[in-house]
């Protein structure tokens, strides 16, 4: 004689399909939440890596060269933390000690979340989402021909996170004819 199986599943059998479906669904979960963050320091380093590289340029077309006649030319008045830059800063001026540590006046300015500058001096402005910090400093081997160029860019906010440091040397060269 033969014996009759049932149709449909057992309660155990239930159970365990919906134990595993709850295991599984909470894997995606947070696989779903680390790429979400994963995906956003991304896009946060991208835009201080480009923030970063537009004030490096706007330092290295400052001018530090020698006229035909040897004589030094240095561009030492040029405020690039205003936007334009204005003539009532210091350009290549050697910079304080501590400008990629905090926000001084001169070598720090402020920008929105689409990358617009907002302001520059110590403190941000409302609505600024990166700071930007820069510092020049003398080449120790050539001091009055050389200058190491450094930017940082962060996001401003009750906690920094971390940024993008840029660094270059610019070194002066001669004009002529």
């Amino acid at each position: 004689m033969k014996q009759s199986t049932p149709d449909g599943f057992t309660l155990i059998e239930v159970l365990v399909s919906a134990a595993l479906l709850t295991v599984a669904a909470l894997g995606i979960a947070q696989l779903t939440m680390l790429s979400a963050r994963t995906t956003e320091a991304a896009r946060a380093r991208t835009a201080t890596t480009i923030l970063a590289a537009q004030k490096m340029e706007q330092l290295r077309s400052l001018v530090w060269s020698r006229d035909p006649g040897g004589g030094l030319l240095s561009d030492t008045t040029t405020d690039l933390s205003r936007d334009p830059p204005a003539s009532s800063g210091r350009g290549l001026s050697i910079s304080p000690s501590g400008t990629l540590d905090r926000n001084v006046d001169g070598y720090a300015d402020y920008l929105d979340a689409s990358g617009r500058w907002i302001s520059g001096g110590p403190s941000p402005p409302a609505g600024a989402l990166y700071v930007r910090r820069w510092a020049v400093w003398p080449l120790a081997a050539d001091p009055q021909h050389s200058r190491v160029l450094v930017v940082f860019v962060t996001r401003s906010g009750p906690q920094w996170v971390s940024g993008t440091t840029i660094v270059a040397v610019k070194t002066r060269q001669a004009v002529g004819p």
